[in-house]
């Protein structure tokens, strides 16, 4: 019996330990299996290839700020009382056209004292004619002496001269009678009145805001690579996104026939600051908006878009390429179906594609679905924009 139970508990042993060594066979070889499998896995994902493509910039502004070369104020040019006014808040006024009448009630009492005083020195300097015409008759017939003569020449020389006085004097007072007429210093429209009829006012003083909206400018600084691909005179567009942001600040009329936050104005490139020929890291751009539809005026906007209307031939990727904020990195697929991440510089956009400056080639292929948890060195599958493999394209 002994020896029974001994072949028995070997046996028994014997199996244990088998099974052991069975598990642990078993455990390796589902960890190979499970690590093969991981490293054969591959990630679908969406791409396209980096190729030209005409790009027309879109820039998205925060905020811009319009301003006229066109305004001024209407100025009064002598002391009086504003007697007449012929406009009113928005009228439209031309260049010299008179918009108010003042009153100086001195300038007429001293214009007829200064027809008195010609009057009197008329009158003093005939007398001293006729009197050194006399003289030099009588010099001549040597019935005078040269003393007399001298006398009579100099008493009819500061006749002259007080009659021209008197006149110059009359003059003044007539260009002074002329400016109690406040005339608008430029085309446009009434912006604001600052003063009433029946206020006195002194020389200097501003009565209106005079201003012309109809061409407002704004300027952004751009960096020199950027400036030099544009010129003068090229044409781009400017949006706005909501109707709020035509509140008028001076309360000019809306003109006929606009499209609200519809509305898209005219822009072109007025001014590059300094001169291309000249060096420099950064540019002032001004840029000239025509506002003829009345819609905007001198003061700040926000929420604006500004569309170049002709485009340039650029390498390029889709927007959704980009994996962060700052638009420094891709992914891109490699030849052996791996992840690399790439950084890169890039230049203007136009809302879906995004022009590539350096790190990328063209008929490399950027991932454009989502980026978030991919790493380099990961095993994907590509399929580009229209349904054809990466893999097969190659």
């Amino acid at each position: 019996m002994k020896k029974f139970y001994v072949v028995g508990m070997m046996i028994i042993l014997l199996m244990a330990v088998g099974l052991i060594f069975y598990g642990i066979h078993l455990n390796r070889s589902g960890e190979n299996q499970i690590t093969k499998r991981m490293e054969s896995r591959t990630i679908p994902l969406q791409g396209e290839k980096v190729q030209y493509r005409e790009i027309k910039p879109v820039f998205t502004l925060d905020t811009i700020n319009l301003n006229s070369d066109e305004m001024a104020d209407a100025v009064a040019l002598i002391d009086g009382r504003i007697e007449n006014a012929f406009v009113k808040k928005n009228s439209n006024v031309s260049r010299g056209q008179i918009i108010f009448e003042l009153v100086n009630e001195d300038i007429p009492i001293k214009i007829n004292q200064a027809d008195s005083t010609i009057a009197k020195a008329e009158a003093q300097l005939l007398q001293a004619k006729n009197s050194y015409e006399r003289y030099e008759r009588l010099k001549e017939k040597n019935a005078t002496s040269l003393e007399k003569y001298d006398e009579a020449k100099l008493n009819y020389e500061a006749a002259v001269a007080s009659l021209r006085e008197a006149q110059a004097v009359k003059d003044q007072l007539l260009v002074q009678d002329s400016r109690q007429d406040v005339i608008s210093p430029i085309d446009g429209e009434i912006l604001i009145l600052y003063k009433q009829i029946g206020a006195y006012v002194t020389a200097g003083t501003p009565i209106a805001l005079v201003g012309n909206f109809d061409r407002l400018n704004f300027s952004l600084p751009v960096e020199d690579a950027s400036a030099r691909r544009l010129a003068v005179g090229e044409r781009f567009e400017l949006n706005f996104k909501n109707s709020r942001s035509f509140r008028k600040a001076y309360d000019t009329e809306y003109g006929a026939g606009n499209l609200g936050d519809k509305q898209i104005f005219s822009v072109y490139v007025k001014e590059i600051m300094p001169d291309l020929s000249q060096a420099a890291a950064i540019r002032k751009v001004v840029f000239e908006v025509d506002n003829r539809v009345g819609l905007l005026e001198q003061q700040t906007y926000s929420g604006v878009e500004l569309i170049r209307t002709t485009g340039h031939n650029a390498l390029a990727v889709p927007l959704a390429a980009m994996s962060d904020t700052g638009r420094q990195y891709v992914f891109i697929a490699t030849p052996e179906n791996t992840l690399e991440r790439r950084k890169i510089s890039t230049g203007a956009d136009d809302g879906k594609y995004i022009e590539i400056l350096t790190g990328l080639k063209e008929g490399e292929t950027v991932i454009t679905s989502a980026t978030k948890g991919l790493e380099e060195g990961m095993k994907v599958t590509v399929t580009l924009a229209g349904g054809k493999d990466n893999a097969a394209d190659r």
